[in-house]
This record gives C-alpha cells, structure tokens and sequence, in this order.
C-alpha cells in the first residue's frame, strides 16, 4: 500500500531514483531545505510499502505569478493568490499509477483552503507526456514563456507552457483567460 506523507530532511538522501530522470529539474539541497522550512504542508512524498521513494511534489501557495525560489508577492486583491506547483515526478517504475494525478489532487486541496485563485505550474513544451496528463487533470495553457528552460549542451532554450486551472476562489476563472501572446521569462511578474 502507498503511504502519502509529508517530505522529511531525511529524503534528500533517498530520491534519487526519482530526480535523475531527465525530464525532472533537480535544485541544490538549499532550495529543497527553504520549501520545508516555508511550505512543509506542499512538500509531500509517496513511499512504496518497502519505504523506497515513488515520487514527490514540492509546490509553495504564493502572492504572485510565479517566482522560482518560491518568495512571496502580489496581493490577494490583485487576485494572485495562488498555488504553485514547483515540481512534480515519478519514479520511472512507478509511474501510470495514478500518484502523479493523486499528489496533485493533494496540492489543490490545501491551495484552496489557503484561500488561492488557482493553480500553476510550468512544462517543458516538448514533454507531451505531462502536458496531456495535465490537460486530462483540468489544467489549461494560460500563457507560452519564451525561452524558460536552459538548454545543455549549446542547444537552444526551450520554451515552456504556464497552466493553470483555476479553483473555488476564482468564480469568474478570469486566472485560466489565456494570453494572446507569449512572454519572455523577465516579463513574469
């Protein structure tokens, strides 16, 4: 049976079977430790009944469209009130299970009893895969970023989707009107 607990300092030891999949962006023990210390209630892991790691979701309910680092802006009255999903993966051999839909399903429920407009999240545009499971999870492409994600090995960047879907809070969904035009990474607020 999977157990969904919260994510402990001790797991940063323990999910690399998850993070080395190459579709996964991976962040230096610091960022991980500032999600626990500010967000431990977003920070959720799915263990296997022999305790090895399935997957994991870190995600901060923030002020503001998005910030990488997960720092808090905007105002509730600007309605950016909002959940943000930092990351989400599965472990390769525990995938099409249906942890990544039940961990997400996790994070919408706090996000809207934090009071949030909605719920975003930023893909690869290339990673079909996980727009589709989106797509089929609720979630709309709000806006392209141009050039998001840096490329490796003297690639070009690659453009990501920005998704959302909006919650109780946002009875209008004005948060999910896509933008009719794409935006540079500098233009997010």
């Amino acid at each position: 049976m999977t157990t969904l607990r919260a994510f402990t300092c001790d797991d940063l030891f323990r999910f690399n079977n998850i993070n080395l999949d190459p579709l996964t962006e991976t962040y230096g023990i610091p960022f991980y430790l500032q999600y626990l210390a500010h967000w431990p209630e977003y920070f959720i892991v799915a263990e296997a009944p022999g305790g090895e790691l399935m997957g994991y979701t870190a995600a901060a309910l923030m002020l503001c469209v998005f910030t990488v680092m997960g720092k808090a802006e905007g105002s509730v009255a600007r309605e950016e009130w909002h959940g943000h999903v930092t990351a989400l993966s599965v472990a390769p051999e525990f995938r099409r299970l249906g942890l990544a839909a039940k961990l997400m399903e996790l994070l919408e429920e706090i996000s809207e009893k934090k009071g949030g407009f909605f719920v975003d999240l930023f893909v690869r545009v290339s990673n079909q895969v996980a727009v589709n499971m989106y797509k089929q999870l609720g979630y709309s492409v709000y806006r392209t970023v141009l050039e998001y994600y840096s490329a490796s090995s003297g690639e070009p960047d690659e453009d990501a989707y920005d998704m959302r879907k909006a919650l109780s809070r946002d009875t209008e969904k004005k948060s999910v009107i896509p933008l009719p035009h794409p935006v540079r990474p500098e233009d997010i607020e």
